[in-house]
């Protein structure tokens, strides 16, 4: 699968945009982490919150996904509909021979984590850390790409959402 592929598919599938990136372009931050800690309802009970028990750190995160060379960001007004782009795009590089293949996204499997009642994740086969809980500035990458990302003022403010697929 080449990047104007993926871009392609991930529009064919509905995403709003869907750049490619260079991995240079992805800005890591650490401090995402006090977002999380400091803020997130999700914090302690998300089975793919940084709090989640066997987690990496930003930092280890960062280490590993530096040794990807490009992927594609998705752009969607859904969570769901992201989460649900990136999955298929991260199956179809792998089917396509890039096995490292991986998403990230803000988790939209279930209406509520089953992790918020204690119990199990009912599908850790595609569950997946989100795009800003692994220590990437989503504000500050995306916004090299012209991709529209507030802060949210309102409840009337049309919410953004963004996966991200990294490829070998």
């Amino acid at each position: 699968m080449t990047p104007e592929q993926m871009t392609a598919r991930a529009l064919e599938l509905g995403a709003d945009e869907a750049p490619i990136f260079r991995l240079e372009q992805i800005i890591f931050d650490p401090r995402t982490l006090l977002k999380c800690m400091y803020g997130c309802e999700d914090w302690g009970k998300g089975h793919t919150c940084p709090s989640a028990p066997g987690s990496l750190t930003p930092w280890e995160y960062e280490r590993i996904l530096q040794r990807y060379s490009w992927g594609c960001i998705i752009h969607s007004t859904s969570k769901k509909v992201s989460q649900e782009i990136s999955f298929t795009l991260e199956r179809e590089a792998f089917l396509a021979g890039h096995y490292f293949a991986f998403s990230m996204s803000d988790c939209a499997i279930c209406p509520e984590c089953a992790g918020f009642k204690g119990k199990p994740c009912v599908a850790p086969e595609q569950a997946r850390p989100a795009f800003h809980s692994v220590g990437i500035d989503v504000f500050a990458t995306v916004k090299q790409f012209g991709l529209p990302l507030d802060t949210l003022k309102s409840e009337q403010d049309v919410q953004n959402w963004y996966s991200a697929i990294f490829v070998e």
